[in-house]
């Protein structure tokens, strides 16, 4: 029995005990089973109580970790409802036609992964004869992310459908020809087919909760009803490592997302070696899951495993399993039976006799082949499971063998993720072991053929009844013939044409000022869809909480603190903001599954998602490479930009460098406006580009990003015929003249060109120079150093085919008199982009290196940014022409304390 004083004090000793003799006799009763029974039978008849009061309703614990064995037992298997054996042939030329499909590519050294799909193969096979909802039928049909790895299983069973050809499969990672396919699931280079791109590890995990999420929303907004709608996300045992595959499991639970399924292939291998070399990861993700309050199913074992179970008696097989970590159970698949009955069997008595009655054949079949993920109808139990289950999301963790049927030489070794190839042999070896009609011959000088049985088959015919009968093709993308959304009211816009006035504003809260305008829109204002990490207040957006409500499925279930004011804290449960909490990488996830509903369920919605600049690109610019591979449209907003203007904060706060990150994105279409007139005729003009009638020959597929800023200026009036300069990146804001600065008729000229809020700093350098220094300087606004660089490099590749065509920043400054001096509060690589396309004398200043804390005038000063840098630098760029004197840099240095 167990010595009393050994137990340690726990949560218990702090309730009530209303009847201490009835509590000493349950536990007398627990010490007698352990010491007549063992301690395993005390654990079993423990686990089952607390099923039974979880069955009864009890609010108790749940456990975190259960056996390792199934969660479905053979006997509780549905019956699949279909031909099993036809799905069986099926399979077999998926399996076949992946294989050859990258072995036929070899050749070229393009590479492919052939094992990942090898081990999957029934996880896609029974959710696409039985599950999978495809786009044809009613609603929006089903999202599904594929893992990246196992996208030559899924073209194989695009081509058995009729939807690829050779061809196209002889040209997989071959695709600049133009009929070539993606190496991975990319929606932008294979735009019919892939819906989602999940390749970069972690990011299709966390796209998936947020898409079922943003499914939700869509409903309970009134904007589409999806509710017929599931997500499942296909991942690797491996893949979950990624922070970003983990993060969101909470959200998913606490909103009960139970449209939404992870199905993780438990082969127990990464790309090098095991996942949990000395440990177990399907207990592991178990844990994790469950503790996050998701519905677990386990698929391990396959039927053959039935007999060893009933055998069992004391537990001793199960005891076993629970302990042998991942990496033995990698190599019992690669040994014969003596070595499985020694170092398996023979760890104790009890499985010593075990062993005894089995024959070698049978561990065999057990360790070598027989897994739950292998089995159709354990994975169709286990859907069918996730599917009937309410109020959690379901994870399956199904056990496979990785390069199951592809030979021993592929089976559970730890290179075969970086196998490219079967030899003729081995493929011949797969046709007998799959009952393939593949005769030798047709393996011609060594080329392994692709299998077919013919369009009118039997297999293609049933493959394709199951697809209609499910609502088409799968996976597919399908972008819906949608109307162009009516552009809304011009005053929107025209409101911040006539300036500020004597008001001191940011440019963060013009665009909020704009974008409260836009919501109110009759036509547009309810596809607003805003998205915030936990910082509305910070960006002046406290006020759209309680006139567009902050989105929960459970609404407000509270009286808010702040219930008695005007701008209280209001959920709701048709909310239009999500407000994510400190989540850079779930908002972005909101803002891609958003910016695609235009596709995914035919209904246009206009995100923006407003973040400090500083924690949006550089942390999620691998979801911003996502969103632009998946067609994404909205508004990126970079607030408290600039490596200057957000004083105090320190380093890692301070933005230098977000637009240079944003140019390496083809899809990112970066302006750094500076002034409010600006951010209204960009917002204009995306929502036109990206929701309106486009122009010919116009990419709709774009998504803007804005840096605002949290320093309040003046906001000027807006001059006349700057429109098309605003949006191609460069116009003249100014002159010298118009500035009323009134320079000697032979004065020095210089161009200064600013963007952001460099502007200002810019426009008092206009002055000085012109009153102390006699020189008259023209100003420019560039909102885009990028688009204008995009355009330039345009123009040269027309030159290089003959074209005559001049970049639009030449064609801006023909006949600006003088040098050009460019400002920025970004790193000088930022301005330097348009640098070879300038004619004039060029140069740049910017605030390059580590951020820093201190007031805005002193930070500007210490990266040489500030007005008087700045008229220094104008007056050393004329000097070295020999147009002022150069004494004059060595004056101002003084004057100004440089």
């Amino acid at each position: 029995m167990t010595d009393p004083s050994a137990i340690q004090p726990s949560e218990l000793d702090q309730l009530p005990d209303r009847d201490p003799e009835e509590t000493a006799e349950w536990q007398a009763s627990l010490d007698a089973v352990t010491q007549a029974a063992g301690p395993h039978r005390a654990a079993y008849l423990m686990r089952r109580t607390l099923e039974r009061a979880e069955g009864a309703g009890l609010a108790l614990p749940k456990l975190l970790e259960t056996d390792y064995v199934n969660t479905i037992p053979t006997s509780a298997e549905p019956a699949i409802e279909g031909d099993e054996a036809m799905e069986q042939r099926i399979a077999a030329w998926n399996r076949w036609n992946a294989a050859a499909m990258v072995t036929r590519g070899s050749k070229y050294g393009v590479g492919g992964h052939i094992a990942t799909f090898a081990s999957a193969a029934w996880l896609y096979e029974t959710g696409f004869n039985h599950f999978f909802r495809g786009k044809e039928g009613d609603g929006s049909g089903d999202q599904l992310y594929i893992q990246g790895h196992a996208s030559p299983g899924i073209y194989a069973r695009a081509f058995l459908d009729g939807r690829l050809n050779e061809a196209q499969l002889d040209n997989f990672r071959r695709e600049s020809g133009g009929d070539g396919l993606p190496s991975y699931p990319h929606p932008r280079r294979l735009p019919w087919l892939w819906e989602f791109p999940t390749v970069s590890m972690g990011l299709g995990p966390l796209s998936a909760i947020y898409q079922a999420r943003f499914n939700r929303y869509l409903s309970n907004r009134n904007i589409k009803d999806v509710s017929a709608s599931h997500v499942w996300a296909f991942l690797g045992d491996g893949e979950m490592d990624e922070p970003e595959s983990t993060a969101a499991l909470a959200l998913a639970a606490r909103e009960g997302l139970d449209n939404l399924t992870y199905v993780i292939n438990c082969n127990l291998q990464r790309l090098d070696g095991p996942v949990r070399a000395n440990f177990r990861v399907v207990q592991e993700l178990e844990a994790q899951f469950r503790g996050a309050g998701w519905n677990v199913i386990k698929v391990l074992w396959g039927n053959a495993w039935d007999e060893l179970f009933k055998l069992d008696t004391n537990g001793a097989l199960v005891r076993r399993l629970r302990e042998v970590p991942d990496a033995q159970f990698q190599t019992y698949a690669t040994r014969d039976a003596a070595y499985i009955r020694e170092h398996f069997f023979g760890s104790e008595p009890a499985l010593v006799e075990l062993g005894k009655l089995l024959s070698d054949d049978k561990i065999s079949e057990c360790f070598h082949l027989s897994r739950g993920g292998h089995e159709a109808r354990k994975v169709y139990a286990a859907y069918r499971a996730a599917l009937t289950h309410k109020g959690a999301p379901t994870v399956i963790l199904a056990q496979t063998v990785k390069g199951f049927t592809l030979g021993k030489g592929f089976e559970s070794k730890n290179a075969n993720h970086q196998m490219k190839k079967l030899t003729v042999d081995e493929f011949k070896d797969m046709r007998d072991l799959l009952e393939l009609p593949i005769s030798d011959s047709q393996f011609v000088d060594g080329v392994v053929p692709y299998g077919h049985p013919g369009a009118d088959s039997p297999e293609v015919r049933y493959l394709q009844e199951r697809r209609a009968a499910l609502g088409g093709p799968a996976p597919a993308r399908r972008t819906q013939p949608i109307a162009p959304l009516p552009a809304p009211a011009d005053k929107a816009f025209a409101s911040f044409d006539k300036g500020s006035g004597s008001q001191s504003v940011a440019t963060t809260m013009a665009f909020v000022r704009l974008v409260k305008d836009l919501v109110r829109d009759k036509e547009t204002g309810k596809r607003w869809v805003p998205i915030v990490p936990d910082e509305a207040r910070t960006f002046g957006m406290e006020s759209l909480f309680p006139s567009l409500g902050i989105y929960s499925p459970k609404g407000q279930t509270y009286e808010p603190v702040d219930r008695d004011q005007l701008m209280y804290y209001k959920e709701a449960k048709d909310g239009q903001i999500l407000n994510e909490g400190i989540t850079e990488a779930g908002s972005m996830a909101d803002f891609i599954a958003a910016s695609t509903s235009y596709a995914t369920h035919g209904e246009a919605m206009i995100p923006f998602y407003i973040f400090y600049s500083m924690f949006g690109w550089q942390r999620t610019a691998d979801q911003m490479w996502q969103l632009g591979d998946q067609l994404g449209r909205g508004f990126l907003i970079g607030a408290t930009a600039g490596r200057t203007t957000l004083t105090g904060e320190g380093l890692q706060h301070a933005d230098g460098h977000s637009p240079v990150i944003a140019a390496t994105n083809p899809a990112a279409l970066s302006y750094d406006p500076a002034f409010a007139y600006e951010i209204a005729a960009i917002v204009k003009e995306g929502l036109r580009r990206m929701y309106g009638e486009a122009h010919e020959g116009e990419d709709q597929n774009v998504f803007y990003y804005l840096t605002v800023y949290n320093e309040p200026m003046p906001q000027p009036a807006k001059p006349a015929g700057v429109d098309e300069g605003i949006v191609r990146g460069l116009y003249r804001f100014n002159t010298a003249e118009s500035a009323g600065h009134s320079p000697a008729a032979n004065a020095s000229r210089i161009q200064l060109i600013g963007s952001g809020t460099a502007i200002h700093w810019t426009l008092a350098a206009q002055k000085m120079l012109a009153e102390e220094w006699g020189v008259a300087a023209d100003v420019w606004s560039a909102t885009s150093w990028t688009e204008l660089r995009r355009d330039a490099l345009e123009a040269d590749e027309a030159i290089l085919r003959g074209e005559e065509r001049t970049p639009y920043v030449r064609t801006a400054l023909e006949g600006a008199q003088g040098p050009v001096l460019a400002v920025s509060d970004y790193m000088r690589q930022v301005p330097d982009q348009i640098a070879q396309w300038v004619e004039q004398d060029y140069s740049s200043l910017g605030a390059d290196g580590f951020g820093l804390s201190d007031t805005r005038d002193a930070a500007r000063r210490h990266f040489g940014i500030d007005a008087e840098s700045i008229v220094v630098a104008a007056l050393a760029q004329l000097a070295r022409r020999g147009e002022v004197p150069a004494s004059a840099v060595k004056e101002a240095r003084a004057k100004y304390g440089l």
